[in-house]
């Protein structure tokens, strides 16, 4: 799919995602010395207000936490999930940042999912996301697997995921749905019918 040279802004990805934790030392220990985070950037606020460190994730993207002494104490199940996927609730309030997915290469995925068992990591069991009714395969070479994921919580319950994609990129296939509401009801012909459109008026490429 062509990047839109319309568009009013250019992304070149994320610069950082902020989250908060409890314990800093304790965030250091998992995101640095567990799944070998790069600690690029430490900063302690003046007055005292807290601490922000960022954590290179490739790309030039980072992953930043920001430590406050009274900050409130998590919310499982509102602020995150309460539990990973296929053990219990994956919901998560409006607002919230329900779970971070690092990029990892699909060649290195098996072995990644043993690195982290190997470190005392509780994960889920792989999940191969395809397009079937159950939307998963039992096995990684299905055509159809368009993604591998684990998932696992770090030590301040925040959802994270190792995603492997398993093909070049997407195409204008992969947009099929009408978005939900936020009644349920379905947002119809927003994105099918202009999809459909589309198709009928694309110029063949010279």
């Amino acid at each position: 799919m062509s990047r839109d040279t319309t568009a009013p802004f250019e992304f070149r990805g994320v610069n950082h995602l902020a989250l908060v934790c409890k314990d800093m030392a304790r965030t250091v220990e998992f995101y640095r010395d567990i799944l070998g985070m790069p600690l690029v950037k430490t900063i302690d606020l003046p007055g005292n207000r807290g601490q922000h460190f960022f954590f290179d994730i490739g790309n030039g993207d980072s992953l930043a936490f920001f430590w406050f002494k009274d900050a409130p104490e998590a919310a499982p199940g509102i602020s995150a999930p309460a539990a990973l996927p296929t053990q219990g609730s994956f919901v998560s309030a409006h607002g919230s940042m329900n779970h971070i997915a690092f990029n990892v290469p699909a060649e290195h995925f098996d072995e990644y999912h043993q690195r982290l068992i190997d470190r005392g990591v509780v994960v889920t069991k792989i999940l191969n996301h395809d397009n079937s009714e159950t939307q998963v395969a039992d096995s990684a070479d299905d055509e159809d697997v368009y993604v591998r994921s684990v998932y696992f919580f770090d030590p301040d319950g925040v959802c994270l995921e190792f995603a492997a994609w398993t093909h070049e990129g997407f195409t204008d296939k992969d947009v099929a749905h009408d978005p939900a509401r936020a009644d349920g009801s379905r947002a119809l012909g927003m994105i099918v019918a202009a999809a459909k459109n589309d198709e009928t008026t694309m110029v063949p490429a010279e």
